[in-house]
C-alpha cells in the first residue's frame, strides 16, 4: 500500500517542476566546489558517501529494493557502469572548478547535451528533432559565448593551469553524457531510487578506489568541509541529479540534459554573490546567458520524435 502511494503521487508530479528543482540544485554545485579546500577526489567521495545514508533510507521505505530482484543483470551491470561513469565526471569536473573559473567549467561540460543527442540518436535511437537540434546549437554557442572571456583572458586561469580545467571540463561533459544516456535505459526497468542507490554506490566504489591508487587521503576532513560535502549531497545530488533521473523515465535523455544549458546561468550568479568567491559576471556572461536561455526554451518547447515513456 505504501509502494502504491509513493508511485501514485510521483505520477502527479510534473517533470517541467522536477527539472525546475533539480536546476536550482546543480547550480550550487560549481560554487560548493570551488569553496572547498579538498582533494577533487574526496570532494567527491563525501558527496556520494552522503547522499548514499539519505538514498538508501528512500529505497527502503518505498519498496523499491524489490525491484532488483527481478531487474534482470544487464539492467544492474549497465546501472553499475552508469556509477562509474559518474564518479569519472566528478572527478574531472571538480578538479576543473580549481583550475579554471566557474563560469569557463560549468559552460563547457554544458556541452553534454549535444553528445547526449548524439549518443541517444545511436544508442537509444531517440533522435531529436530538428527544432530541438537548433534550440541546443543556439544554447551551446551562448555557453560559449560565457566562457569565452575566461578561456582567453590574460590572466593566472588563463595559462596552462587554465586549459587544463578546461580539457577536464570536456570530459566531464563526454563521462556525463555516457552516464546519462545509460541511465535512460536503466530507468525504464527501474524505479528512480533503485536506480540511483545501484548508481551512487557504484560512483562512490569507484571513487573510494581512485583514492586509494592516487593516495588520497579521504578522512579526517575539517567541519567547514564536510558542511561543503553535506550541501553537495542535499542539492546538486540529491535535488539535482536525482530529479534529472526521475525525470528520465518519462523524457528522452538529450531533453533531460538540456538542463545542464541553465546551470551557467545560476552558478555565474552565485559565484558573484558569495563574498568568498566573488566572481562578478561580465557583459559578455549576461549575453550568454541569455543566448542559453533562448536556446534550452525553444528546445524544450519543441515536440520530440521519441515517444515519451510513462509508468
Amino acid at each position: 500500500m505504501r509502494r502504491l502511494f509513493f508511485r501514485h503521487s510521483s505520477m502527479r508530479r510534473s517533470p517541467g517542476v522536477v527539472l525546475a528543482f533539480a536546476l536550482l540544485g546543480i547550480s550550487f554545485a560549481g560554487p560548493l566546489v570551488r569553496l572547498s579546500n579538498a582533494d577533487p577526489v574526496a570532494i567527491a567521495a563525501w558527496r556520494l558517501g552522503f547522499s548514499l545514508f539519505i538514498v538508501g533510507a528512500f529505497v527502503i521505505v518505498t519498496g523499491e529494493w524489490r525491484e532488483w530482484r527481478t531487474a534482470g543483470r544487464p539492467t544492474i551491470l549497465l546501472s553499475v557502469l552508469a556509477g562509474v561513469f559518474l564518479a569519472l565526471h566528478f572527478w574531472a569536473w571538480n578538479a576543473s572548478i580549481h583550475l579554471t573559473t566557474i563560469a569557463a567549467s560549468v559552460t563547457l561540460v554544458s556541452i553534454q547535451p549535444a553528445i547526449v543527442a548524439a549518443l541517444s540518436a545511436v544508442l537509444l535511437r531517440e533522435a531529436p528533432s530538428r527544432r530541438q537540434v537548433a534550440g541546443m546549437a543556439l544554447a551551446i554557442t551562448g555557453a560559449f559565448v560565457i566562457a569565452a572571456p575566461a578561456l582567453r583572458a590574460d590572466q593566472p586561469l588563463a595559462t596552462n593551469s587554465a586549459l587544463l580545467g578546461n580539457i577536464l571540463a570536456i570530459s566531464g561533459a563526454v563521462t556525463a553524457s555516457l552516464y546519462y544516456t545509460i541511465g535512460r535505459y536503466a530507468r525504464g526497468k527501474l524505479g528512480v531510487w533503485s536506480y540511483v542507490a545501484i548508481a551512487y554506490l557504484a560512483a562512490f566504489l569507484t571513487l573510494i578506489a581512485i583514492a586509494a591508487w592516487r593516495r588520497v587521503p579521504l578522512t579526517p576532513q575539517p567541519t567547514r568541509e564536510i558542511a561543503i560535502f553535506a550541501g553537495l549531497a542535499l542539492g546538486p545530488m540529491l535535488l539535482g541529479h536525482t530529479g534529472m533521473n526521475w525525470a528520465l523515465k518519462f523524457m528522452p535523455a538529450y531533453v533531460v540534459n538540456l538542463l545542464v544549458l541553465g546551470e551557467p546561468i545560476g552558478a555565474t550568479a552565485l559565484g558573484a554573490i558569495i563574498p568568498a568567491i566573488h566572481q562578478v559576471p561580465s557583459p559578455t556572461t549576461l549575453i550568454g546567458g541569455a543566448i542559453v536561455l533562448a536556446g534550452v526554451i525553444i528546445a524544450a518547447t519543441a515536440p520530440s520524435r521519441a515517444r515519451v515513456r510513462s509508468e
